[in-house]
């Protein structure tokens, strides 16, 4: 049994599962109000069931916002930790991506990463199989432009595919179904059952690049460096 957790952007989605048995999930889009809607909705999930009963946890550990994936990350953890059951990080991307195994495409899945650049990863949908193709990334929209032009059907999904979309014009992309669009906890754990499992302790965020906070301070050493 399974806890699969996803904090990592606008949306927020607890499942509760059993090798492929949905047995229940909760998914919300409110924004990043993580830390007040987190815990209750694992409450409401595990409802009926002890965390005595789980194999482990999963959890999206990135990319994504960073305050949402600090949450996700630190409660799936302390979770973990009291209970001494193992974790299994899962890439937000390859969650998202996990939601179109009845596809047949090319899933682009991308995060807005400000700035004009997405997070990004892609994969290939086919015969219920998700391959990645690519490594998880921060990528220029110019960039994945060239990209994709030589591939067949592509579907945008995640916080940015609507963006992408517009910024992207290419005629072999479509936008995913709302449905669709966003990963999910269902989608986690699918994804989890290709990861390895780590300890609690080894579970930690993955950033593809540093906070705005970082760069600037980053920036403000450079500055006071060279005066």
């Amino acid at each position: 049994m399974l806890l699969s957790v996803d904090s990592s952007a606008v949306t927020a989605s607890v499942a509760l599962t059993d090798g492929e048995r949905i047995i229940k999930n909760e998914f919300v889009k409110s924004g990043l109000t993580h830390s007040e809607t987190l815990l209750p909705m694992i409450e409401r999930v595990m409802q009926g069931h002890s965390f005595d009963e789980l194999d482990a946890l999963a959890v999206c550990a990135g990319p994504g916002s960073f305050t949402g994936v600090r949450i996700g990350v630190a409660t799936v953890k302390g979770i973990a930790f009291t209970r001494n059951l193992p974790c299994i990080p899962v890439s937000t991307l390859e969650a998202i991506a996990h939601n179109f195994t009845g596809e047949s495409a090319v899933i682009c899945a991308v995060m807005d990463a400000r700035r004009m650049q997405f997070y990004n990863a892609l994969f290939k949908a086919e015969n219920g199989v998700i391959t990645r193709l690519c490594e998880d990334r921060a990528i220029s929209a110019d960039d994945l432009k060239e990209e994709l032009k030589s591939y067949g059907r592509v579907i945008f999904a995640g916080d940015g595919a609507e963006l992408a979309c517009k910024v992207i014009d290419l005629d072999n992309v479509e936008l995913a179904s709302e449905d669709k669009l966003y990963q999910n906890g269902v989608g986690v754990a699918r994804a989890a059952a290709h990861n390895k499992k780590i300890s609690a302790d080894s579970l930690m965020p993955v950033y593809l690049r540093p906070s705005q906070a970082e760069r600037e301070l980053k920036l403000k050493k450079k500055i006071n460096k060279e005066n």
